[in-house]
């Protein structure tokens, strides 16, 4: 039902995938299980972060509210799952010097050439310079690269698709990584056996042994890390969050809003500037 009537993507399915077998491996069939079982979990779960046990509460209360609505079982015990309080995390940022520094490093060992050096300049130029989740960078085909107009097609979560602007230095690191790259291969960024793409883990490795290189904390810096530096620098110039919220390819803007939360200095600067009352 996730894959087929919402469009889960893989990612989503496989943590759905885990957490209703964990849950399996300590009730026993979870058909069968009522509610002073589903409430023995929170318990079982106390060690987990609050986030790591709503996520899996969430899967159990979609699982079971799909039991209810197919006819597998006539209540939905999951009022009794624990219910732990979360407060939605601020990202992590990068700095706009950190991320120059990381730009620096990147361009000088680019500048021979070498097809490896070159991909990370690539790679780096397509997190910060346009936004794109891990999984959506490491996957693009070479299909998606703009030939004419300076766009790229993104095949987002849930199989939106969306399209992202590229800035003049994305394209002229795309281009040089085009000629570098060789030929075979579907994806833009192909592995090294050539049989698929390059992975989610290759890509976080990848930046942080460049942040090393660049005198960076290597824990600061990750693809989601770039993600919210993109956006967060972008509304520091002024970026409507209607806007930001198209690029990110959210579907809720309450998704976005959490960038209003780090960009606070000049949300402030802008009430006192624009307020009909301000300088009254």
């Amino acid at each position: 039902m996730l894959a087929a009537e919402r469009g889960a993507a893989a990612n989503t399915l496989a943590a759905y995938r885990r957490d209703l077998k964990g849950a399996e491996e300590e009730l026993g069939s979870l058909i069968a299980a009522d509610g002073a079982a589903l409430a023995s979990l929170g318990s079982v779960w106390a060690h987990l972060a609050p986030a790591s046990m709503a996520r899996k509460c969430s899967a159990l209360r979609q699982f079971y509210a799909f039991l209810q609505d197919e006819g597998l079982r006539p209540d939905d015990p999951s009022a009794a799952l624990p219910r732990p309080r979360t407060r939605r995390p601020l990202p992590r940022l990068l700095g706009h010097g950190e991320v120059a520094a990381l730009f620096a490093r990147a361009e000088e060992e680019a500048a021979f050439d070498r097809p490896a050096a070159v991909r990370v300049l690539t790679l780096l130029e397509l997190l910060y310079g346009s936004g794109l989740r891990a999984t959506e960078l490491v996957s693009l085909p070479l299909a998606a690269v703009p030939r004419d107009a300076p766009f790229l097609t993104i095949m987002g979560k849930g199989g939106q698709q969306r399209m992202v602007p590229v800035s003049g230095r994305a394209r002229a690191a795309l281009s040089r990584w085009l000629a570098l790259r060789g030929a075979g291969g579907r994806h833009l960024f192909p592995s090294r056996a050539g049989q698929g793409h390059l992975t989610r883990v290759r890509l976080f490795q990848l930046l942080r042994e460049l942040a090393g290189r660049a005198g960076i904390d290597p824990e600061k810096v990750s693809p989601h890390v770039l993600r919210h530096a993109f956006a967060t620098h972008l509304l520091e110039g002024g970026a409507d969050l209607r806007v930001l919220q198209t690029l990110l390819g959210h579907a809720d803007i309450a998704t976005t809003q959490i960038y209003t939360h780090v960009d606070g200095a000049r949300l402030v600067a802008l009430v006192n500037a624009r307020h009909p009352l301000a300088g009254s």
